[in-house]
């Protein structure tokens, strides 16, 4: 990919504390105008790598851009185009919901009255009008991390970082913060979404990295990712417990690799490449055999099963043995 239309770029970044490399040659590449998601367990690194991207942590080697500006030399530009999001609401409770928008907006520079129009336009536009005189210390954990959101949106920066925004978030406040980035992609904002959330990552990502002891160890689409833990699979529960064995000499015969075979359950399953062929193959050939199926359908790999497969502790060393 051209590095030119990257919104972030990182190369062989490395962070140390103490004794521990936080970051361990870290190399990443988000393409402007996509959400990105940064995927790994608690001490990967996410967190020590956003904080790099946003100048608020130096690093020991490597470099690293956002919308073009070399982090270490020009972090005053990087600030002029970035938006961020912590892990934690970043907003004064004793004030109002309108009253830390105005905040952040005369921070930014804003005329008092700009200010207070930006401010109304993003109270509405994150469903907080209705409360926003009333202190933010009466907000529940969703209506903080919106406004949280909102107030790094008072300039619509051309890269926005959301470190776990949802993290505590109950569904109906996730689903609006997912909306949000939704509508903010749309309108060409790159986002950088680092969650642990793997949903999430499904949801909202074009893009997907996974991050295990400080280092990129697979990247793609979710999709992607999936299939290189295996093939989609055909799964049968069998009405008729005498029928296991004549229905997995039918998925043997007609299936793309081992069956596996739960007699208690009455569950078969297979992997298979053409999903929709090998369904309808397969239906044909119980019906001529009689069988009665109880269940059948298809199922593809989760980012869930990709995620613990690819963070397990083989894989980085199968990574360094193959360059």
């Amino acid at each position: 990919m051209n590095n030119r239309t990257s919104a972030v770029v990182a190369e062989g970044l490395r962070k140390r504390y103490g004794t521990t490399w936080a970051l361990d040659g870290l190399d990443l590449i988000v393409p402007a105008g996509t959400v990105y998601g940064m995927l790994g367990p608690n001490g990967a690194g996410k967190t020590t790598a956003v904080r790099i991207l946003t100048t608020l942590l130096r690093f020991d080697a490597g470099q690293a851009r956002v919308a073009g500006y070399d982090v270490a030399r020009q972090p005053e530009q990087v600030r002029g185009v970035l938006g961020l999001t912590g892990q934690y609401a970043a907003v004064d409770e004793v004030l109002s919901g309108r009253q830390n928008l105005v905040l952040f907006g005369r921070l930014q520079h804003l005329s008092r009255r700009a200010a207070r129009q930006r401010a109304d336009e993003l109270l509405e536009r994150f469903g907080l009008s209705e409360v926003a005189g009333r202190s933010a210390a009466t907000y529940s954990g969703g209506m903080r991390r919106r406004l949280d959101l909102a107030a790094s949106l008072i300039m619509t920066p051309r890269v926005l970082f959301l470190d776990e925004p949802t993290t505590g978030l109950d569904p109906r406040s996730r689903n609006q913060l997912w909306s949000a980035v939704r509508e903010l992609a749309a309108n060409g904002t790159t986002v950088l979404l680092t969650t642990q959330y793997l949903e999430e990552a499904d949801q909202l990502a074009d893009r997907v990295c996974v991050i295990d002891s400080g280092r990129v160890v697979a990247e793609g689409t979710s999709d992607e990712l999936k299939a290189r833990i295996g093939a989609d699979r055909i799964e049968v529960v069998v009405h008729d417990q005498a029928d296991v064995a004549a229905t997995a000499a039918i998925l043997e015969r007609l299936a793309s690799g081992a069956v596996t075979v739960d007699a208690e359950l009455r569950q078969l399953g297979a992997p298979v490449t053409d999903r929709v062929a090998a369904l309808g193959d397969v239906m044909r050939a119980l019906e001529a055999s009689g069988i009665v199926v109880a269940d059948i359908g298809l199922r593809r790999p989760t980012l869930d099963e990709a995620f613990l497969q690819l963070t397990v502790g083989g894989v980085r060393q199968k990574a360094e043995v193959a360059r």
